[in-house]
């Protein structure tokens, strides 16, 4: 009789302890998930302050905490975005850029709390000081994930599909930038965070187009360029001047180790080494091999300079060196010549730097095409296409 009431005792035990010990397990996890909730604020102060190291403030109008049980999903809504001396003219001149966005999902498993997803809600409105808002970005997704948090990021990315960027120019929006797709990726690829980090970069552009900066970058286009940052002393918060300064200071360069540019049938694949000199701009040189170059010379505008006279500036411009005098007196002497033969050579002006180029470049294969190699440089921030001026890159500090 007494095994008999000793197994009762204990089937009835076993029969309660499975329950009773997932209520115990989920009276645990939520007090886990509800102390970690109370921490956001404080953890969301404290990267605000390390962000603000580095010329980057973030205030949010509200925020929130949901996800319960499994996940943390915070929620900033309103957000506005403040950028301190992150370029030479901001620094020198104090004026802030401000950024408002709708809101700001950031998420996280609550198991894994080193792998963030951020969630970004357009438009965003963007003004510089106390003035009107100048531009209006917006995308369908904008997202950034970021893993190895807190203090020692290992990998970053930004992908957004359907970005856009206009200017605003008396209530009037005018477009500048779009793009179908647009990916930013970002890992410590040697070194570590606090000593001679080395970074691996990645940057993929379907369809872009800029307007209003010059004709060829109105054309679309798309670019995946792989590259290699040395030089940096660490990854400690700082305004990009200053982290460029420490790049020049430690004879750092941009190495890039892959790169392809696509606009219609001209192709371009590029390799090499980028340093910043003294003075802030960027210097070196980069082995370019291009297919269907003669597409993209008439993007430059010779035949247009040529018709309408070609002033020493215009000259300067795409042919550094070469006199504005030499070049109307060569063309009004062949119309003295045979009336109309000046505009033969206008017309024919994109042949001619065509061919002027081709002597400069070695003959080459690109993807089964004929293509031509040849070096685009870098000059004290000028950029050079075989002769050509064709770009001047900003200072960086």
């Amino acid at each position: 009789m007494h095994d008999i009431i000793s197994t009762k005792r204990r089937s009835r035990w076993q029969l309660f302890a499975a329950p009773l010990f997932l209520l115990l397990a989920a009276i645990g996890w939520s007090a886990f998930w509800f102390y970690a909730a109370s921490q956001v604020d404080q953890k969301f102060d404290g990267w605000k302050q390390r962000e603000a190291k580095s010329g980057r403030t973030y205030d949010c109008a509200s925020k929130s905490v949901a996800g319960f049980p499994f996940r943390m999903e915070v929620t900033c809504a309103d957000p506005v975005v403040t950028l301190v001396s992150q370029t030479p003219d901001q620094a020198a001149s104090g004026v802030k850029l401000k950024a408002q966005l709708k809101s700001i999902l950031v998420l996280a498993q609550i198991y894994d709390p080193t792998k963030i997803i951020a969630d970004f809600t357009g438009p965003a409105i963007v003004a510089a000081g106390g003035e009107p808002a100048s531009y209006a970005a917006n995308w369908s997704v904008g997202r950034a994930s970021v893993a190895g948090l807190p203090l020692v990021p290992q990998r970053v990315a930004f992908v957004f599909d359907n970005p856009s960027l206009d200017r605003i120019n008396g209530g009037a929006q005018l477009p500048l930038f779009r793009a179908n797709h647009l990916e930013l990726h970002t890992r410590l690829a040697e070194g570590s965070v606090s000593d001679n980090p080395v970074i691996d970069t990645a940057f993929e552009l379907s369809s872009g187009t800029v307007q209003g900066l010059h004709p060829i970058l109105a054309v679309p286009f798309d670019a995946d360029i792989r590259a290699q940052l040395r030089g940096l002393k660490n990854l400690a918060p700082k305004p990009w001047p200053e982290r460029f300064r420490e790049i020049q200071a430690a004879g750092g360069r941009l190495d890039f180790t892959q790169s392809r540019v696509q606009q219609g049938e001209t192709i371009a694949v590029a390799a090499g080494s980028l340093s910043i000199t003294p003075s802030g701009f960027l210097d070196g040189e980069l082995q370019m091999t291009v297919a269907g170059l003669d597409k993209v010379v008439p993007l430059l505008g010779i035949d247009r300079l040529l018709d309408e006279g070609v002033s020493q500036s215009a000259v300067d411009r795409v042919a550094p060196g070469v006199k504005a005098d030499d070049v109307n007196k060569v063309i009004g002497a062949l119309d003295r010549l045979v009336p109309g033969l000046g505009n033969v050579a206008r017309k024919n002006a994109n042949a001619g730097v065509v061919a002027g180029i081709n002597l400069l470049g070695q003959p080459s294969t690109l993807e089964g095409r004929k293509a031509l190699a040849l070096p685009l440089r870098f000059t004290e921030g000028t950029v050079y296409l075989g002769p050509l001026k064709v770009a001047q890159t900003p200072k960086l500090f």
